[in-house]
C-alpha cells in the first residue's frame, strides 16, 4: 500500500461532484490523503474518474456539476467510474434560453490586435494564399489530381514564393445521389471552398454527365463573381474538352493564368477581427474538458472581445450539454435552431437502427471518457462563455461575428471540411489521444490534452495543455499562448501538420441520403 497525495494525483472540478479525474494512474489498495482521504479500490488509469463517495444504484453521477450518467450498480467510494458501472438514461434538461447570455465586454477600437495577412477584394481576409482544383464529381478526381502534381515540383516554390500551393479538393460524392438537400450540402461545400479566404483563385473540373453539375454550381452560387482582377475562374468537363489528357492541359493552363498574380499578393496589417477560428476536438480522453477544451474556450474569448468569429461544431458531441448553450443564447430563436437539431439528429440516428448516445469511440473510452453526456460537457468548453450569437447549418457562409454555433457531424474530416466551407481562415484542434489532421486551405493548430502526449508526439502537437495538469499553468494562461498562437500562424506561421505536409487529402464533405 502506498500513501500519496490526493491533489497531487487528482483533480475534483465542482465540490458538488461524485467523482474526480486521475493525473495519473493509482493502483488499487493506494491511500490518497490531503484535502481529502480516499481509499483507492481498484487500479484505474490516468484521465479516468474515481468515485468520491458512495452512489446508490440508479442515483445520477456528477462531473463538472452536471450528470453524466447513472449508476448501474452500488459503486464504493475509491471504485473505478466508467462503462461497467455507469449507464446512460434519458434526463431533463432546463434549455432556459437567454438566461445565461451576457454582453461581450469589446475591447474598445485603439487596442485592436493585428495580423499579417492577404487582403481580398470582398473584404475577407486570407491567412495562406493558395490556388485550387475543385473536382464537382469523383469521376474527376484523377483529373484534378494530375493537374494538381504539375505543380509539386521543387521549382514550384522558387518561381512562386508568395503561392502556398495548388491543392486539388476531391470527394467521393458528386453522382447517384439525391438531387435535393444531399446535393445543396455538397455545392455548399464546393462553393464555399471557391470563395474561401485563402483560395485566391480555382479551376472546377467535372466529368459531364454526372448529378452535380459544375455549371449548376456556378449559376446557383454565381460563381463567376468570384474574379481576380480581369481573371475569371475556369469551369470544364473532361466530356467535353475531350478526355482525361486535354483537360489535365486545359487545367494546367487555367492555374498557370492564375500564378503571377497570386504571387504578387503580399501580407499586410490586418484586424484580428477578421479572423474566424474552427474549433474541433478529436481522439478525445478524460483530460480534454479540464485542459485543451477550457483553454481554447478562454483564446475564443479573447477573438469574440476582438470583434472576431469563433465557431463551435459537432452536434452529436454537444448531446446532453446543449442546454449550456441554449441558455447562453442571444435570442429565444438562435436557441430553438439549435435545439432543432439536436431533434433532428435523434430522428436520424434512428432511421438507421442506431442512437445518438453511441459515441463516445473505442479510443475516448480508453481515454477515460465513458459516454456522450460526459463528452459534450467537456467539447461545448472550447466555445467559453461568450453569448451563442448564431447557429449555421452545415458548410453555410458565416457571416455573424461572435461565438457561432455550426451543424456537422462529429467525425473530424467532415466536420472541419464544413467549417472550413463555412468560410473559417484558421483552425485549433484539440486531442487526447493524438489526432493528426490537416485542413487545407486552413492551417489547423494542433494542441495536446496531456503533457505525455504532447512528448510523445512533439512532432504533431503545436500546444501542450498539459501543464495545467502538472501545476506549471492556469487555464487561463494556456488560452492565452493558444490565442497568441493563433494570431502567429495567421500571420503565416507554419503548424506542425503544413510542416509534415498534411491536409491534402482531409477534405471530406458530409454525404447525406442514398447512394443510387
Amino acid at each position: 500500500m502506498a500513501e500519496r497525495l490526493f491533489d497531487e494525483c487528482a483533480i475534483v472540478l465542482r465540490e458538488s461532484d461524485h467523482v474526480a479525474v486521475l493525473k495519473r494512474t493509482v493502483k488499487a489498495g493506494d491511500e490518497l490523503r490531503g484535502a481529502r482521504s480516499l481509499h483507492v479500490r481498484q487500479t484505474i488509469g490516468a484521465g479516468h474518474k474515481i468515485a468520491l463517495k458512495d452512489i446508490g444504484e440508479g442515483q445520477p453521477i456528477t462531473k463538472y456539476g452536471q450528470t453524466i450518467g447513472f449508476a448501474s450498480s452500488m459503486i464504493r467510494a475509491g471504485d473505478h467510474v466508467h462503462t461497467h458501472n455507469v449507464v446512460m438514461r434519458d434526463f431533463g434538461r432546463d434549455y432556459a434560453f437567454c438566461a445565461d447570455a451576457r454582453p461581450v465586454e469589446f475591447y474598445p477600437a485603439e487596442q485592436m490586435r493585428s495580423f499579417n495577412g492577404f487582403a481580398r477584394p470582398n473584404g475577407r481576409v486570407g491567412t495562406r494564399n493558395y490556388l485550387a482544383v475543385i473536382s464537382s464529381v469523383n469521376c474527376s478526381a484523377s483529373v484534378s489530381h494530375y493537374v494538381r502534381d504539375r505543380f509539386r515540383a521543387a521549382e514550384f516554390q522558387r518561381d512562386f514564393p508568395n503561392v502556398d500551393g495548388v491543392i486539388a479538393f476531391t470527394h467521393k460524392g458528386g453522382c447517384a445521389m439525391d438531387p435535393g438537400e444531399p446535393q445543396r450540402v455538397l455545392q455548399r461545400v464546393l462553393a464555399g471552398i471557391a470563395r474561401h479566404p485563402n483560395i485566391f483563385g480555382y479551376v472546377m473540373i467535372g466529368l459531364g454527365c454526372e448529378v452535380n453539375q459544375v455549371d449548376a454550381v456556378r449559376q446557383t452560387y454565381q460563381l463567376d463573381a468570384v474574379r481576380v482582377g480581369e481573371i475569371a475562374p475556369a469551369f470544364m468537363n473532361i466530356q467535353s474538352t475531350g478526355g482525361v489528357r486535354k483537360t489535365v492541359e486545359a487545367g494546367v493552363a487555367a492555374v498557370l493564368k492564375l500564378l503571377p498574380t497570386a504571387n504578387e499578393l503580399r501580407r499586410s496589417l490586418q484586424p484580428i477581427s477578421k479572423l474566424i477560428l474552427a474549433e474541433n476536438c478529436g481522439g478525445s480522453d478524460g483530460n480534454s474538458g479540464i485542459t485543451a477544451n477550457p483553454a481554447l474556450g478562454v483564446a475564443s474569448d479573447e477573438l469574440v472581445r476582438y470583434g472576431g468569429t469563433s465557431v463551435l461544431a459537432e452536434t452529436p458531441e454537444i448531446y446532453g450539454a446543449e442546454h449550456l448553450l441554449t441558455r447562453r443564447a442571444v435570442s429565444r430563436e438562435v436557441g430553438e435552431k439549435l435545439v432543432a437539431l439536436i431533434r433532428w439528429w435523434e430522428n436520424h440516428a434512428k432511421q438507421y437502427g442506431a442512437s445518438i448516445d453511441n459515441n463516445p469511440s473505442h479510443g475516448n473510452k480508453e481515454g477515460g471518457l465513458t459516454n456522450i453526456y460526459e463528452k459534450s460537457l467537456g467539447a461545448v468548453a472550447k466555445g467559453g462563455q461568450s453569448p451563442l450569437a448564431a447557429v449555421y447549418q452545415y458548410a453555410e457562409p458565416i457571416t455573424t461575428p461572435g461565438f457561432c454555433f455550426m451543424d456537422t457531424p462529429g467525425y473530424d474530416p467532415v466536420s472541419m471540411t464544413g467549417l472550413v466551407a463555412g468560410g473559417c481562415n484558421v483552425g485549433v484542434f484539440t486531442t487526447g489521444r493524438g489526432s493528426v489532421y490537416g485542413c487545407k486551405p486552413a492551417p489547423c493548430l494542433k494542441v495536446a490534452t496531456n503533457s505525455a502526449l504532447y512528448q510523445w508526439m512533439e512532432e504533431d502537437m503545436d500546444i501542450n495543455a498539459g501543464t495545467i495538469l502538472d501545476g506549471t499553468e492556469t487555464v487561463e494562461q494556456v488560452g492565452r499562448r493558444i490565442f497568441e498562437k493563433i494570431i502567429a500562424v495567421a500571420s503565416g506561421e507554419k503548424t506542425k501538420s503544413e510542416l509534415a505536409g498534411l491536409g491534402d487529402e482531409e477534405f471530406a464533405p458530409w454525404q447525406l441520403g442514398p447512394t443510387f
